[in-house]
This record gives structure tokens, C-alpha cells and sequence, in this order.
């Protein structure tokens, strides 16, 4: 009979032993724990973003400065006993002061977000610009070698000037000023047909 092999995990000691159990590297590692709560970076800049549109808008001003005037109203017509903000309007000024503070840092933030999204477009319209120039230029360069190329080709008035110069050398050749075409001799064929 065999031996049974049994699987130990090796023991290592001297200087680099620990009491600590070895993690296996081959798995991944259990979630730790966070003190602080999550939140998805994107939903909240989103929010942020749309609380920043609300504030710069008339309405939000329409409905602080209705809030106010009710605030400051019931607190000065209210009877003594239900007024809960008297006159210097301590906790009136406190809400505004904390509205304020959380609007500034909410519209920084929706700003940055929009910096962020120009910065990429613009990044966009640059490429796009230059694969705009480098067409131009690509473009150009065709253009330059076709009129190049075009500079080679015969014309018709070239064609006709060199037909009309060809003229004018057979009737100085021939003298009489008539000329006689291949065609046109007797019964159609030229002499060395015959």
C-alpha cells in the first residue's frame, strides 16, 4: 500500500515567520469595512447640477423672497406665544447663512462639472480640427498635382494649333498648295498598295 500524501502548507520560520495566517494571493480579498457612507460620485454631481440650475433661476428667488416675507410676517402679526423667531430674526438669519453654505460649495462643484465637460470638448473640436487641416492639406495637395498633371495633357486648341502648324508644313512641301491625301488618290489606295 501507498503512503497517503497529505497536503501541508509549508511552515516557514526564522525571520520571516509570523504568527499571522498567510493570505492566499489567488483569491480575492474580503470587502473591508468603510466608516464613512458611499455615494455614486456621478448622481450626486448630477444632483448638484440641477440644484445649481434651480438656484440661478427667478423662481427659486420668487419663492425665497415669498419664504421671507410669510417668515418675517408671522413672527411680527402672530401672537406672542406662536412667534419662534422675534425680532432680530436670529434663526432667519441662520437658515439663509446655511442655505448659502451649502449653495456655494453645490454650485462650485456644478461648475467644475461643466469645466470638466468643456475641457473634453474642447479637447474633441481640437482633434477634430486638425484631422480637418490634415484633410485640407491632403486635399490641396491633389489638387496641385492633378493641375501639374492636367499642365501635360493635350488640349484641343493645342491639338488643333499642331494640326494647323502640320498643314502649313505639307503645303510648303508639296508647293502647288494642294494636297493630296492617301485617300483621295486613284481607286483609294495608296501607290505602295499596289
Amino acid at each position: 500500500m501507498a503512503p497517503e500524501r497529505e497536503n501541508r502548507e509549508r511552515v516557514v520560520s526564522g525571520a520571516t515567520a509570523t504568527s499571522r495566517p498567510r493570505t492566499r494571493l489567488d483569491q480575492p480579498m474580503p470587502p473591508r469595512r468603510r466608516l464613512l457612507p458611499e455615494w455614486d460620485p456621478e448622481a450626486f454631481g448630477r444632483l448638484s447640477e440641477r440644484i445649481a440650475r434651480f438656484l440661478g433661476t427667478g423662481r427659486f428667488i420668487v419663492w425665497m423672497t415669498v419664504v421671507i416675507i410669510m417668515w418675517v410676517a408671522w413672527n411680527v402679526l402672530a401672537p406672542t406665544d406662536l412667534r419662534f423667531d422675534t425680532y432680530p430674526f436670529i434663526f432667519l438669519t441662520l437658515m439663509l447663512s446655511l442655505q448659502a453654505s451649502y449653495a456655494a460649495p453645490l454650485i462650485l462643484l456644478a461648475q467644475n462639472r461643466q469645466d470638466d465637460r468643456d475641457r473634453v470638448n474642447l479637447e474633441q473640436d481640437r482633434k477634430q480640427n486638425e484631422r480637418s487641416i490634415a484633410d485640407t492639406e491632403y486635399l490641396t495637395r491633389e489638387i496641385a498635382s492633378l493641375r501639374v498633371g492636367l499642365g501635360e495633357v493635350a488640349t484641343r486648341d493645342w491639338i488643333r494649333s499642331e494640326l494647323q502648324d502640320l498643314m502649313k508644313d505639307l503645303e510648303e512641301h508639296h508647293g502647288d498648295g494642294q494636297v493630296v491625301f492617301p485617300a483621295e488618290r486613284s481607286g483609294g489606295r495608296d501607290v505602295d498598295d499596289r
